[in-house]
């Protein structure tokens, strides 16, 4: 349990000593080291550890942390993953900020913070394209995932609302589903 438990605190931590930008740049990462590396989760399995990490309160790589360690070692795991996870956060900010002050002023930081944030866009793209391949099995699918990328795009919804109506969205549509095939089953 000892060596589980490490082994969760070591992954997280190496994650959340490279991941920049939040939760979402983070999806990539976690896609690579928990999915493919690991085995800890399918990409299905991580999406929804992810979807409900968006929609409950708090910080979404530690939620996300959180659940897939609890996933694999109960609450302690939970505890384990989550401490790995904030970390490198902890150390990573006290040093930036006994050094921020002092160079942030220099145009190499800038435009440092520039090639960052670029790359972090693309890795962001790549990724969602991937997941939404895998994600998007049908009509019904590919209709709440326009109509869920409209709304946010266009109209700035928050994500919980959108995820929650999404849900019931689809629970609907299962329901309607199960309903039809037992009228048919039925006749």
């Amino acid at each position: 349990m000892l060596k589980k438990l490490l082994s969760l605190f070591l992954t997280f931590a190496k994650l959340g000593a490279i991941t920049f930008g939040g939760g979402l740049t983070m999806l990539p990462l976690l896609k690579r080291e928990i999915v493919e590396k690991k085995g800890w989760a399918t990409e299905e399995e991580l999406l929804d550890y992810y979807a409900v990490g968006q929609c409950t309160p708090g910080i979404i790589a530690v939620n996300t942390a959180t659940f897939i360690g609890y996933n694999r070692a109960g609450w302690l795991g939970g505890v384990f993953a989550t401490l790995g996870m904030i970390t490198p956060s902890v150390i990573i900010i006290i040093l930036i900020a006994a050094l921020l002050t002092q160079v942030i002023t220099y145009p190499i930081v800038g435009y440092a913070l520039a090639g960052i944030r670029a790359a972090v866009c693309a890795m962001m793209a790549n990724t969602c394209i991937s997941l939404a391949k895998k994600s998007i099995k049908d009509g019904v699918g590919g209709a709440i995932f326009a109509v869920v990328f409209a709304l946010s795009f266009f109209l700035d919804i928050p994500s919980v609302p959108l995820i929650i109506a999404a849900a019931l969205v689809g629970l609907l549509v299962s329901y309607l589903k199960r309903k039809k095939a037992k009228k048919e089953a039925d006749q």
